[in-house]
């Protein structure tokens, strides 16, 4: 029987490659405490740091991804760790994974490697998955860069976190504006990139990685990954999707109705994400976003190897839907639906 304990970023990750992973405040301790609440109720067995956790206190129900939260973990009895947390290579977690233990999550080496966007698009281009035009820029060449991509762009985070620090640019002066204050604040790191601006339909795609999944009380067995509906995203902010820490995604997203999931543009966009997901070797959702561009094709915009898991399961924090959870309920799953089927493709390292 599984014995989930739920596990919260407590550290800042390491700096790769002069590229700082900005960290969110709590540390997805609040999914988590979702994730847990939501378990507990329908009877899965669930660990948590204190016998009695109060339903309003996100960390009275996840541990820490440290050495030591993880040994509390085990200690109370914990078999099985749901890696809600920003992974890297190095991480102690892999420590662990010489024991028998279960996974629910992705392996730290693949989200070390992919979390990078810069060299994930070069992979995604360099297997015709098609993204918009990127170029990078570092705080050593930020006065001399030459672009090579028309404004209006998009400014990115090389290692970033769901919309954060993402912006619109319109003209030089902005641009250089704005790396003068990335640059100074050194909050990304030293090289940042810019794309170029889609200024059509946002969708997000969550993937599923291939397995035994249950659905409308049926086991359905997938041997390649597959994707669930797409949420197209509204209410843009400056030409940006809002922060979902700022915006609640059910107020700016929705999933496409039925007519519209059977665009072909759509369909073709789900063969690329699907073949980016087989190229990233994924064990858990992860979340693509994408954008079209005036002839209404999609582009890959940013791959998510760790999508937001909040969800409704506690009464404060009931408009807390995910992007993948809204599009998790248009096949028949709410919040204990999709966990349960995630946790159903849990692995072990050894």
């Amino acid at each position: 029987m599984n014995k989930i304990a739920i596990l919260y970023q407590a550290n800042l990750p390491p700096i790769k490659g002069g590229i700082q992973k900005p960290m969110k405040p709590g540390g997805y301790s609040d999914s988590g405490a979702d994730i847990a609440y939501e378990l507990k109720i329908n009877a899965i067995h669930v660990v948590t740091p204190i016998n009695n956790p109060n339903i309003k206190q996100d960390k009275d129900w996840v541990f820490p991804d440290t050495k030591e939260g993880m040994q509390n973990a085990i200690n109370r009895g914990a078999n099985t760790f749901w890696l809600n947390t920003i992974l890297f290579e190095g991480h102690i977690i892999e420590s662990f994974f010489n024991q028998d233990f279960q996974f629910v999550g992705q392996t730290p080496n693949l989200v070390d490697l992919f979390d990078d966007k810069f060299y994930t698009n070069a992979l995604l281009q360099k297997n015709q998955i098609p993204i918009p035009k990127t170029q990078l820029i570092t705080k050593q060449n930020k006065d001399s860069y030459i672009l090579d991509i028309d404004f209006p762009l998009v400014l990115k985070p090389i290692r970033g976190r769901g919309s954060q620090g993402v912006s619109l640019v319109k003209n030089k002066k902005e641009l250089d504006d704005k790396l003068k204050t990335i640059f100074s604040k050194n909050e990304y790191g030293n090289p940042i990139y810019v794309e170029e601006y889609l200024s059509c339909q946002e969708i997000t795609v969550t993937v599923m990685p291939s397995g035994i999944y249950e659905i409308e009380n049926e086991q359905k067995e997938f041997l390649k990954p597959w994707c669930l509906p797409a949420v197209k995203r509204f209410n843009h902010q400056n030409g940006i999707a809002p922060y979902n820490g700022i915006v609640a995604v059910m107020e700016n997203s929705t999933v496409l109705d039925n007519n519209e999931l059977c665009n072909q543009a759509i369909i073709d966009t789900y063969r690329y994400c699907k073949k980016t997901a087989v190229l990233l070797n994924i064990k858990a959702p992860i979340r693509i976003d994408c954008r079209a561009d005036e002839n209404g094709s999609y582009f890959l915009i940013d791959v998510n190897m760790k999508p937001n898991m909040t969800g409704p399961s506690r009464q404060h924090r009931q408009n807390q839907d995910s992007l993948t959870l809204l599009a998790s309920r248009k096949i028949g799953w709410d919040y204990f639906g999709l966990l349960k089927n995630m946790i159903n493709q849990s692995w072990k390292a050894c």
